[in-house]
C-alpha cells in the first residue's frame, strides 16, 4: 500500500527544498520530477536536437535512460548511466528545460516512469502536473506558490552563491517567462488541482512551510488510519 503526496507549483516556489525536508522528517521516498525533465533537456541540447525536431526527439526518448538513485544518502541523477546531477542545474539547462518539458512525446515517456516510482511505499513527489496528471488520485495535493518578486529574489541569491553573473531584473524576467510558458503549454500545464491545498510561501520561512505540509500529511494519514 502506498501513500502519495503531490506538491505542485511554479519554478522557484521552494517545492524542491520543502519536498526534500518533509521526506527526511517523515521518512518518505522523494522523486524529483524536474530532474527527469532536465535530463531530457540536457540530452537534447547535447545532441543538438531542436524542440521542433519531432523525429529526433522521438528517437532520443525511445533510447533514453533516466534514473534517480541515492548514493551516500544523496540523491543522484543518472542519464544513460552518467551522473549528471550538477550538469542539469546549469543556466543552460535552466533556459531549456521548460521548452523540452512541454513537448508531448517527452511527457508521454516520462510520466509512466514517475507513476512506477510511486507504486510502493510512502512517496512525496514535486513538479508542475503531479496532482493533475501524474497522480490525480494522490492522497494529499498541495499547490505551493509565491509572488514572482519573492521567487526571483530567492533564485537571484542562489545564482550569486553559484558564482553566476546575473542581475535581479534578469532573473525576475526569466521567472515570469518560465511561469507563463509552463502555465500556457498545451500538454500538462502548470495549474492548481481543484482539490489541492494552496500554500503561499511569500512571507513564510522554509521551516514554516515544512511544518504546514507535515501537519496536512499527518492529519490525512490519521483519517486513513495509516
Amino acid at each position: 500500500m502506498s501513500f502519495i503526496v503531490a506538491i505542485d507549483g511554479p519554478a522557484g516556489s521552494g517545492k524542491g527544498t520543502v519536498t526534500k525536508l518533509v521526506a527526511e522528517k517523515l521518512n518518505f521516498i522523494t522523486i524529483d520530477t524536474g530532474a527527469m525533465y532536465r535530463s531530457a533537456a540536457l540530452e537534447a541540447v547535447r545532441k543538438n536536437i531542436a524542440p521542433d525536431d519531432n523525429e529526433g526527439l522521438k528517437k532520443m526518448m525511445d533510447n533514453i535512460s533516466i534514473e534517480l538513485k541515492k548514493v551516500d544518502n544523496v540523491q543522484k541523477v543518472y542519464l544513460n548511466g552518467e551522473d549528471v546531477t550538477k550538469e542539469i542545474r546549469t543556466p543552460l539547462i535552466d533556459e531549456n528545460s521548460s521548452k523540452y518539458s512541454a513537448i508531448p512525446y517527452i511527457r508521454e515517456k516520462i510520466t509512466p516512469i514517475q507513476r512506477k516510482m510511486g507504486e510502493n511505499g510512502n512517496v512525496i513527489m514535486e513538479g508542475r502536473d503531479i496532482g493533475t496528471v501524474v497522480f490525480p488520485d494522490a492522497d494529499v495535493k498541495i499547490f505551493l506558490d509565491a509572488s514572482d518578486e519573492e521567487i526571483a529574489n530567492r533564485r537571484y541569491k542562489q545564482d550569486l552563491e553559484r558564482g553566476m553573473n546575473v542581475t535581479y531584473e534578469q532573473v525576475l524576467e526569466d521567472i515570469k517567462l518560465r511561469n507563463k510558458n509552463d502555465s500556457n503549454r498545451a500538454v500538462a500545464p502548470l495549474k492548481k488541482a481543484e482539490d489541492a491545498i494552496y500554500i503561499d510561501s511569500t512571507n513564510l520561512t522554509i521551516d514554516e512551510v515544512v511544518d504546514k505540509v507535515i501537519e496536512i500529511i499527518e492529519n490525512k494519514m490519521k483519517e486513513k488510519n495509516i
